[in-house]
């Protein structure tokens, strides 16, 4: 796992090259943005258990065969799991909004994940649906001016938007 500071010079080192005028101003607009980047974390680790949450009953009640006798995620236990590891996406997309760097993501949450839920049957599609769920929500948290540092915030929640939109490609 590499933040971006870390990243650029491994690649850098990797080339026997200096780090480029280019690779700095990417990462002094990484700087500059940073209170941004802490707000954006802040707000949707506070609001995780309801983003969720809200995640989950939004799939249930789009798709109740899910909760019904014989469902992926009927019992209080499939329940839980389910629960659980919608948490885990989360969390672990945090992690890479506040590292700017999906490898964290990729390389600790999402590798195998597709592989394990086809080998214990549980359908990629929906649990990528609730991704996409948690994704609307938390960028909907994340983007609400009021209380964070000021300014244009539509790049960081782009970012924020492809993080998600990996993990629901590489569940679904």
């Amino acid at each position: 796992m590499f933040d971006a500071f870390t990243k650029v010079v491994a690649q850098a080192d990797a080339r026997g090259e200096f780090i480029n005028a280019g690779q700095i101003d990417a990462l002094a607009a990484m700087v500059a943005e940073s209170n941004k980047r802490m707000d954006t974390v802040n707000r949707i680790t506070s609001n995780a258990s309801a983003i969720v949450t809200n995640a989950a009953r939004d799939l249930f009640d789009q798709q109740p065969a899910l909760i019904a006798p014989g469902g992926n995620a009927y019992t209080s236990r499939r329940m839980a799991a389910c629960l659980r590891d919608m948490e885990i996406i989360l969390r672990y997309v945090t992690y890479a909004v506040f590292t700017g760097d999906a490898s964290v993501l990729e390389d600790r949450c999402l590798n195998g994940l597709r592989e394990t839920y086809l080998a214990l049957g549980v359908p990629g599609a929906s649990v990528a649906e609730g991704v996409r769920k948690m994704k609307e929500a938390a960028i909907s948290i994340a983007n609400d001016r009021n209380g964070i540092t000021p300014g244009d915030c539509s790049a960081l929640m782009s970012e924020v938007g492809t993080y998600f939109d990996r993990a629901a490609a590489a569940v679904g």
